[in-house]
């Protein structure tokens, strides 16, 4: 059964890091929402484990691997999961004052200082 198209319903893209409608474009040329427009897209790998160079076409926003080719958007993000960065979480470790005064610092297996 043929459903025609809607005026407006031709492109709609998806913000990647929150899967709402993108309405702005990143520093990357990225569609995104107006809330992640400062996030950027950083490590995709491809399904054979090599990085994925980001190119941009006349449709928008596409991947290349040296082995497998190139790649839309939608598929690299259908094998790569996307968090977002909050505003206030620019370091791996987290401190917390507790009611003597004194800073406990915890730090996770992630953390570059927990081999030291």
């Amino acid at each position: 059964m043929f459903i025609p198209k809607k005026y407006g319903q031709g492109k709609v893209d998806k913000c990647p890091f929150c899967q709402k409608q993108a309405t702005a474009m990143n520093s990357q040329d990225v569609p995104v929402c107006h809330e992640h427009k400062e996030e950027i897209l950083e490590d995709l790998k491809c399904v054979c484990g090599s990085i994925l160079e980001m190119l941009h076409g006349k449709f928008g926003v596409f991947f290349k691997c040296m082995s497998c080719g190139n790649m839309s958007l939608r598929k690299v993000m259908e094998f790569n999961t996307i968090k977002a960065r909050m505003k206030g979480d620019n370091s791996t470790s987290s401190k917390a004052i507790n009611s003597q005064g004194k800073t406990t610092i915890t730090v996770r297996s992630d953390d570059p200082r927990y081999f030291d």
